[in-house]
């Protein structure tokens, strides 16, 4: 197992409407430091996050390099919030690597998020 750090923006943009009570979401990532690549992907959410409570989940395909190696994987998220305490899973999806992250899973922690909206990530490769 190994630990790496890296950062991202995320640009968000309102998809194609669906059923109401849920919200679509396009999303666009620019990574760096030890993830440098871009990703897409989409996201669904629903519930009430003015209230503290909602949830969402997010699946988007990465295309650069992971501790120096090439390829694609896809990126996998679930995220609630439940009276304003966030819970999150991130993982790379078993199976989805190619070229030099075939076989590739791990774990993605996020931290501090700044005012500029940069997102501080930890993976976790195994």
């Amino acid at each position: 197992m190994s630990t790496h750090s890296a950062s991202f923006i995320v640009q968000m943009t309102p998809g194609a409407p669906i059923p109401a009570g849920t919200g679509r979401f396009d999303l666009v990532r620019t990574w760096s430091g030890e993830v440098e690549g871009t990703s897409a992907g989409v996201m669904l959410t629903a519930g009430d996050p003015g209230s503290g409570s909602a949830g969402y989940v997010a699946i988007e395909t990465f295309t650069g390099t992971l501790a120096g190696r090439s390829g694609t994987v896809v990126l996998q998220q679930l995220g609630t919030m439940a009276a304003g305490e966030p819970a999150l899973t991130y993982v790379i999806t078993p199976g989805s690597g190619t070229g030099e992250l075939a076989g590739l899973t791990g774990t993605l922690a996020i931290g501090e998020i700044d005012d500029q909206g940069l997102h501080r990530v930890t993976l976790e490769l195994d």
